[in-house]
């Protein structure tokens, strides 16, 4: 170097110099800008994962509730058909006429001179006339 100027091998010596560190800069730089990507990365697949272990018990226990709401809604269905055959059982005990046949036909109750005769369904059990022992 002389008088404030430079020579040309000092250029090189400069240039290489600074060469050298903007790609050691710019390597450090990728390497933490990688990292800091791959953190990113992670803490959402982490944030993902813990919403997805938060949401999936609520969608469990919906499904319950679901099967559980529609389970009483079949019972619901199942005793107001009950009630109104109840209510109906209830009209018609009210009526003389069905009273009468409701006792003749369980009780075995007649009118005098009339005579009951009974029709067992096919495949009915018939009682048998007990055996006899021989002496």
């Amino acid at each position: 170097m002389t008088n404030g100027l430079l020579s040309v091998k000092d250029i090189g010596k400069i240039v290489s110099v600074s060469y050298y560190d903007e790609y050691k800069q710019r390597r450090q730089e990728g390497i933490w800008g990688f990292l800091c990507r791959l953190a990113c990365v992670l803490l959402v697949l982490v944030f993902v994962a813990l919403l997805i272990c938060w949401v999936l018990p609520m969608v469990h226990k919906q499904k319950e509730f679901s099967a559980r709401q529609d389970e009483l809604k079949r019972q619901i269905t199942e005793q107001t058909e009950l009630l109104s055959l109840r209510n109906r059982q209830i009209e018609w005990l009210k009526e003389p006429e069905y009273l009468e046949t409701i006792a003749r036909d369980r009780l075995d109750l007649m009118k005098p001179g009339e005579t009951i005769l009974r029709m067992e369904p096919p495949g009915a059990a018939v009682p048998a006339a007990p055996a006899t022992k021989p002496h």
